[in-house]
């Protein structure tokens, strides 16, 4: 079968972020994608209202479920909601539950592009910290890299991660938004190994982050290389962008939402 992609997230009613862009991403790389949902929220495609987490006992049953039942390639993880259910993936990394050989990215989401909360900040980057070092690669935001370096500069942040234990850390301007179009940085070791600049389209996206790392995530799962999945998602996120619904046709502030079938 394809290969597959086991993914941590929650569900999003909209279908802009979470379950339903990991699936389509992770289809769109060429891999098939299973899911263990962490959390059911409520949001829009604007906002985010509230969620009620999964309990942990029952994402780790769905995920070791899917883990002796599919060959697994990849594991990926967005929204976890809450400190016990990193730690239960902790837990999963440090017992061997999940084999060492199997690359890990992790999309380490705090807040939704929206601004709602997805958790509590504080404790959930102090649960962060001790799964960071299982992580192939770690795809923040830059709010993210910030909060998890302790870092204002994102290139002494994902330096600094790495110092911690994480293997790669993608950086991304998308949310500094004055600092022209997006750059990207691919640090491995704490050597930068890759760099590009993607051009900043007007508007917000919801769910742009998911889908990015879960397309890395499956081609990755499909044997690219670390740079060269980072080179394809660069590609392939950018027209799934030029290309975005436009759920608010009146609001010109409105989020839109990632074309993640657009063809390529």
């Amino acid at each position: 079968m394809r290969p597959v992609v086991l993914c941590f997230s929650g569900l999003d009613p909209s279908g802009g972020a979470g379950i339903q862009a990991d699936i389509e991403a992770i289809g769109q790389a060429g891999a098939y994608a299973t899911v263990a949902c962490t959390a059911i929220t409520i949001q829009s495609s604007q906002q985010v209202f509230g969620f009620d987490a999964c309990a942990a006992s029952l994402v780790k049953a769905q995920a070791t479920t899917v883990l002796e039942d599919l060959p697994v390639a990849v594991i990926k993880s967005g929204m976890l909601g809450t400190t016990d259910n990193i730690a239960m993936l902790t837990t999963l990394f440090a017992e061997c539950v999940i084999a060492d050989t199997v690359p890990f990215v992790l999309d380490p989401v705090l807040v939704a592009n929206s601004g709602g909360s997805l958790g509590d900040e504080k404790t959930l980057v102090t649960a962060f910290r001790k799964l960071l070092p299982y992580a192939t690669l770690v795809t923040p935001n830059s709010h993210e890299l910030r909060a998890l370096s302790g870092e204002q500069d994102l290139h002494i942040g994902a330096q600094k991660l790495c110092a911690q234990g994480t293997h790669a850390v993608l950086v991304k301007t998308s949310h500094d938004f004055d600092s022209g179009d997006i750059e990207q940085y691919l640090y491995v070791k704490g050597e930068m190994v890759h760099q590009s600049t993607l051009p900043r389209l007007e508007g917000e996206f919801h769910g742009s982050g998911c889908s990015l790392a879960s397309f890395i995530a499956g081609r990755l799962a499909m044997g690219d290389t670390l740079i060269d999945a980072v080179k394809a998602a660069d590609s392939w996120i950018t027209q799934t962008l030029r290309a975005a619904d436009v759920p608010h046709p009146d609001n010109p502030d409105a989020q839109l939402i990632p074309n993640r079938f657009v063809r390529v």
